[in-house]
């Protein structure tokens, strides 16, 4: 006969070996972290501008001054967001700052010549922007070509167009002035306002941009739009196979 002895009452278990821990799970700390982001290097080097030209630029350090910076600086940021969008989806857009002229030209000769109120401009300049982003990028995926030279191409003919159609619309190369029109005085108070903050004139479009900026992180961190921008960018065959539209 077999007799089973029962474990002492209360006598704790065997402890579970420890894992061991590898580079990949070992936790970095939080300012490895930080500086390895991508954003943080871009942030960094503004910075160093930044504090470069506050030291050796006293005009800088003047509130109206920076209140200039901050507005050429938005003139191009509010262009440049959408680029970045590009880039992170592994393309680029050359003709971005042409279609700019492109779209002002449009709004201003259309108005004129057609007796028009300014917003009707406005309106058909904007359809003309979004007519020439769609061409390019129907080109792109049509043809299979790099979106570099597509817009390359597409930056040399709005060069020509701008000049040519301003010219045979206006007699000069530069368009009617559209200040006594009506719809200006509220277009102007849209897109050219400023707000007075301690002193110092800050223009509107400083706050697009910044209102701009937040939406396009949203989007590209909150968003499965976002996130395919991501994947395309990282790799369009990998990305398609897992279902995301490419194209």
């Amino acid at each position: 006969m077999t007799q089973t002895t029962a474990p002492a009452t209360g006598s704790p278990s065997p402890a579970p070996p420890a894992l061991e821990k590898d580079g990949r799970t070992t936790e970095r700390a939080l300012t490895l972290r930080l500086l390895a982001r991508p954003e943080v290097g871009v942030f960094l080097g503004a910075l160093a501008v930044f504090v470069f030209f506050f030291v050796a630029a006293p005009a800088v350090r003047d509130g109206s001054s920076m209140a200039t910076v901050l507005y050429q600086s938005s003139t191009i940021g509010i262009m440049a967001l959408p680029v970045a969008l590009l880039m992170i989806g592994g393309e680029f857009d050359l003709s971005a700052g042409v279609a700019v002229i492109s779209s002002a030209l449009t709004a201003s000769m259309f108005a004129f010549q057609l007796t028009l109120n300014v917003w009707a401009g406005v309106i058909v300049a904007l359809l003309v922007s979004l007519v020439i982003g769609f061409l390019n990028g129907w080109l792109v995926v049509k043809t299979g070509l790099p979106s570099f030279l597509v817009t390359l191409g597409s930056f040399l003919i709005l060069q020509g167009v701008n000049l040519a159609a301003t010219k045979l619309v206006t007699g000069n190369v530069a368009t009617d002035d559209i200040s006594d029109m009506q719809g200006f005085d509220q277009a102007q108070k849209i897109f050219a306002s400023a707000f007075d903050i301690g002193g110092v004139q800050v223009k509107i479009t400083v706050f697009y941009w910044i209102a701009f900026a937040v939406l396009g992180t949203w989007v590209l961190l909150r968003t499965k739009y976002g996130n395919w921008i991501f994947a395309v960018g990282g790799n369009k065959e990998s990305a398609r196979a897992v279902g995301v539209p490419v194209n």
